[in-house]
């Protein structure tokens, strides 16, 4: 069988269960499936995230995202990718994004899925707004992110 990558950008909050449920579907070579969910969190006091708007360049980081799954896919046997990324507002609770790799042994599909939350954490063509009760601000990059994406670098 070949293997499966979707990627989508969108506004609309997704069901992880049902991404799952796709990749997975009639499909009796994926003996793994990795899930890893993002969700916008709040924490408490003056500093405390009210909200995250999170904004893109269309076509530029879809192109990413599928460079970087494609990567995966060479480096790792998978049988397949999911990537869903949210923008627009986004409040704590809610989803940003999942990512989800499948192959037929686990250790594939957590290295893979490890590789792909480095790279988006630290390089995908995402800008983030928050929102806290003291005001609104860009994240900054952080260094932390830079040293895990690191790590994936070929000699």
């Amino acid at each position: 069988m070949t293997a499966a990558v979707t990627i989508r950008i969108q506004t609309a909050d997704f069901d992880v269960a049902q991404e799952i449920a796709a990749l997975t579907n009639s499909r009796t070579d994926i003996g793994a499936v990795v899930t890893f969910s993002g969700i916008c969190r709040g924490g408490q006091g003056g500093d405390a995230t009210t909200a995250l708007t999170l904004e893109h360049y269309p076509g530029m980081a879809e192109a990413e995202i599928a460079r970087h799954a494609e990567e995966a896919m060479t480096r790792w046997p998978l049988t397949g990718v999911t990537i869903v990324h949210r923008v627009g507002r986004i409040v704590p609770g809610e989803n940003i994004m999942v990512v989800l790799t499948a192959s037929a042994h686990r250790q594939a599909a957590f290295q893979a899925a490890e590789f792909l939350m480095d790279y988006l954490k630290a390089h995908a063509p995402f800008w983030k707004r928050e929102e806290t009760a003291d005001g609104t601000g860009w994240i900054a990059a952080k260094t932390d992110d830079d040293e895990a994406a690191a790590r994936w670098d070929k000699d």
